[in-house]
């Protein structure tokens, strides 16, 4: 099981404060340092400084760590053109050698875009945007150097494309694609992506949505095994009760709840509880990590539970 550290900046983080956590991330022997891409905060926080963009974040990181994986649980399809965001993660991709990660998903949050000008389709919609802009992202990865790229869709259109700049990891960087939904999610990850998340779940409906897009997996002609899977949730650790209290008191959370719904406890329940999820099939696990200055935390993740788990 792969650790890797997952941050929520849009709820009040600097740039500073995220290249903190980043490395302390690579520092640790954490496996990546992901973010969320989102512009507006939620629930009552001021969410001061304000949101920063995840692939200017990640460009910054890019070039301030070494090792790690660099990514996004995930950007939305209606914030930025794909021709744009090809390049973008692309230049990410030779900026830190060959490290960065794409997770693609329909958006959700309509507040954000109300607050900042997006335009927000119905789901459906929403999904077909999806749909061209993985379909459309990796065919420009993915033509060789001197030939052109075309693209006709309903949303989007691309002449005569150059088709660059290409990014260090070929075929091209890894995609992420993730959800609960029953048809056309498991089939877009079954044809475009490298890893599955199922973020936020329990453990038996995590177990259905494996399922599901590895059927989705074996429907398209692909070997299951291709596709790695991967769960999400909020982690709270402590080296005894008092300080998993502690934790979670400063987060805003519930010790019994996050036992219940995600993932909390003593570096010993912790481990028994990612257990559960790479007993069903989960083969990395991105640590949710809310409070961004507690980084006595993530030293203690990767003393107590990481080398247990990995």
């Amino acid at each position: 099981m792969l650790l890797r550290i997952f941050t929520e900046p849009q709820q009040g983080a600097s740039y500073d404060d995220l290249l903190a956590v980043a490395r302390k991330t690579e520092e640790n022997g954490f496996d990546a340092f992901f973010r969320s891409d989102h512009y507006l905060v939620m629930g009552p926080s001021d969410g001061l400084p304000g949101p920063s963009d995840a692939w200017i974040t990640l460009a910054g990181l890019a070039r301030e760590t070494k090792r790690i994986k660099l990514g996004t649980l995930v950007s939305s399809a209606t914030f930025r053109n794909p021709g744009v965001l090809a390049i973008t993660v692309a230049q990410v991709d030779q900026m830190s050698g060959g490290r960065a990660e794409l997770g693609l998903g329909a958006g959700w949050y309509e507040a954000e875009h109300q607050a900042y000008g997006l335009e927000f389709p119905d789901t459906p919609g929403r999904f077909d945007l999806l749909t061209e802009q993985l379909e459309l992202i990796t065919g420009l990865w993915d033509t060789p150097v001197g030939e052109k790229y075309n693209f006709e869709g309903k949303h989007y259109r691309l002449t005569d494309s150059p088709a660059l700049p290409k990014p260090v990891q070929q075929p091209h960087p890894p995609v992420i694609v993730g959800g609960a939904g029953k048809k056309r999610t498991p089939a877009l990850a079954a044809q475009y992506a490298a890893e599955f998340n199922a973020g936020f779940r329990g453990v038996e409906e995590t177990e259905t949505l494996f399922k599901r897009v590895q059927a989705a997996c074996t429907t398209a002609g692909r070997d299951p095994k291709t596709l790695a899977l991967s769960t999400a949730h909020t982690v709270v650790v402590g080296k005894d009760d008092a300080e998993v209290k502690q934790r979670a008191d400063a987060i805003g959370r519930d010790v019994d709840d996050l036992k219940a719904n995600s993932i909390a406890g003593t570096p010993a329940e912790v481990v028994d509880r990612i257990g559960q999820y790479a007993a069903i099939g989960s083969q990395r696990q991105y640590v949710q990590i809310m409070d961004l200055k507690d980084l006595d935390h993530l030293d203690l993740i990767a003393a107590e539970v990481l080398p247990q788990v990995s």
